[in-house]
């Protein structure tokens, strides 16, 4: 298994699955047409299912070791959960702790889950099912929830949420479950990791969707979760996914993003790239941005 060192922390990844996912013009309706056309030399075929015409994504788990803690950064969407709205993620059997394992993690070796946001796809290996109950799957693990989707998606409040049915039972299975066992530290505006990282919040595709930031030695680097879910938007940064719950918003924090993402020199790492480019470099000319090169990581468990 390859991996990228960023000062002290290493990073690699754990794939759950990966495939064809939506229309372009169903993922992203403020993408005009030809704006696929002018790009499709760099977003095909990683990205982008040109003859089928659909986009290209995966599920993915980042692995951070730093300062001798295993980290886990999002955890797909998990085995055997009831999902009856996205039949994509419904009672998958992926065999994803299996590929964990192969990455030289066991369960009980995390140390710390965080979960960019709640959404489906990125806390389902929170839990995983015992004699019939969800329990924690990484029993010594802190995990970090951002409160403000704690609160959004809890059916206790009652919000205006855009994505309700699709995250049906999300909360109830892989959020609950943890906070009864005394593992969940929710979070606000920032949280320190570690010495090498931190949380930041950035608004927008939910409440309290959120970025993790290393700085260790001279690297430095974002993991932006859902911000980004095809590079289009580094080019399209004012393109929303279907997904969004607040676009204005969403829109800024990209911007803010990407933008200190240039001007530092952090490598960007989404949550949903596929294949062996799953992290990049952008530059920006004024309000524009652009991706500058690639940061291969080829072999993936």
């Amino acid at each position: 298994m390859q991996s990228i060192t960023l000062g002290d922390v290493n990073v690699a990844r754990v794939i759950e699955y990966e495939g064809t996912t939506r229309a372009p013009e169903a993922m992203f309706t403020d993408v005009a047409p030809q704006a696929w056309e002018e790009h499709r030399s760099w977003l095909a075929p990683d990205y982008w299912d040109v003859e089928a015409g659909l986009l290209r994504s995966c599920v993915q788990t980042w692995v951070l070791r730093s300062g001798g803690a295993t980290i886990l950064i999002d955890t797909g969407v998990g085995d055997a959960k009831e999902r009856p709205a996205m039949a994509a993620f419904h009672r998958l059997n992926t065999g994803y702790l299996s590929r964990l394992q192969a990455a030289g993690v066991a369960p009980e070796d995390v140390d710390v889950v965080v979960n960019t946001h709640l959404h489906a796809d990125h806390v389902g290996w929170n839990t995983r099912l015992v004699d019939g109950e969800w329990i924690p799957t990484f029993p010594n693990a802190q995990y970090l929830f951002p409160r403000a989707d704690y609160e959004f998606w809890n059916p206790a409040n009652s919000y205006r949420r855009r994505m309700e049915v699709a995250n049906q039972n999300v909360f109830e299975d892989s959020v609950v479950p943890v906070v009864q066992a005394g593992q969940a530290v929710l979070w606000d505006e920032s949280h320190v990791i570690d010495a090498n990282m931190r949380l930041v919040a950035t608004p927008g595709h939910t409440p309290g969707s959120s970025v993790v930031e290393v700085a260790s030695g001279t690297d430095r680097a974002v993991f932006v979760g859902d911000l980004l879910h095809n590079p289009v938007q580094v080019v399209e940064p004012d393109c929303n996914s279907c997904f969004c719950e607040d676009e204005e918003a969403a829109r800024a924090s990209r911007r803010r993003v990407l933008g200190q993402a240039a001007d530092e020199g952090k490598l960007v790492f989404p949550a949903h790239l596929r294949g062996g480019r799953p992290a990049m470099v952008v530059q920006r000319s004024g309000a524009k941005f652009s991706v500058q090169s690639w940061a291969p990581l080829e072999a993936t468990v």
